[in-house]
């Protein structure tokens, strides 16, 4: 009928909203979810675009690795230990050379002629006696105590002849010292005469060589 109400009273708007049966756009509730979520990817990406460099960067390198190998192999390389040896002694503390002797140079053997700073260097000669005597050492006399040969070298260029003796000025002139001299000669190296610069024909030489006590055959061991 015309004017007629329906029976069942119209809830207010007030009353929708209670029961969540509003409009979908003007309700909170569901807007803020979607929001949340997109916060938390975002913060979760952050993190990881953070993290990953500061991986690379703190990351041991492989020529750090490299090093570390490298010093615990030469930390235990057989170079960085203690050596175990016998200290034997060595050329040069068994024997001591003075310096060259010129005593004479002349035109012969029977000639007057110069000494000392008036005759002139012969290098080949004056090394190669220094040299043949420590490398001899073992023909000295054996003996318990200090002494010295006077290793005395004439040399005489007509005749390309070389002659070494023990002379007076040494403590040993015996038999020994002449066996000495011998062991030296013999292993003076050749001279090419023709090529060895001279003022003179007719030479005296002389070094003075000490031999200490000689050191005990047997000792403690020593590290290097």
């Amino acid at each position: 009928m015309p004017g007629t109400r329906p029976s069942f009273p119209v809830p207010s708007e007030p009353s929708l909203r209670r029961l969540g049966v509003g409009g979908g756009s003007g309700g909170s509730g569901g807007g803020d979810r979607p929001l949340r979520a997109q916060l938390v990817v975002a913060v979760c990406v952050g993190l990881v675009v953070i993290a990953i460099p500061l991986y690379f960067l703190r990351r041991p390198s492989g020529n750090t690795l490299t090093n570390a190998s490298a010093s615990a192999s030469a930390a235990l390389s057989p170079s960085s230990l203690p050596v175990f040896s016998i200290d034997a002694g060595t050329q040069e503390e068994r024997v001591r050379l003075g310096p060259v002797q010129r005593v004479k140079c002349s035109a012969s053997p029977t000639a007057k002629g110069q000494e000392g700073a008036l005759c002139d260097k012969l290098p080949f000669f004056e090394e190669a006696l220094a040299k043949a005597i420590k490398d001899n050492v073992d023909c000295a006399p054996k003996t318990s105590k200090e002494g010295s040969i006077n290793f005395a070298m004439t040399l005489d260029f007509d005749k390309h002849r070389i002659k070494v003796f023990p002379g007076q000025s040494g403590e040993w002139r015996g038999p020994q010292a002449k066996r000495t001299t011998q062991c030296v000669s013999r292993s003076l190296p050749p001279a090419k005469w023709e090529t060895i610069q001279h003022q003179y024909r007719y030479y005296l030489l002389a070094i003075l060589a000490t031999y200490p006590v000689p050191p005990p055959s047997e000792g403690p061991p020593t590290f290097e």
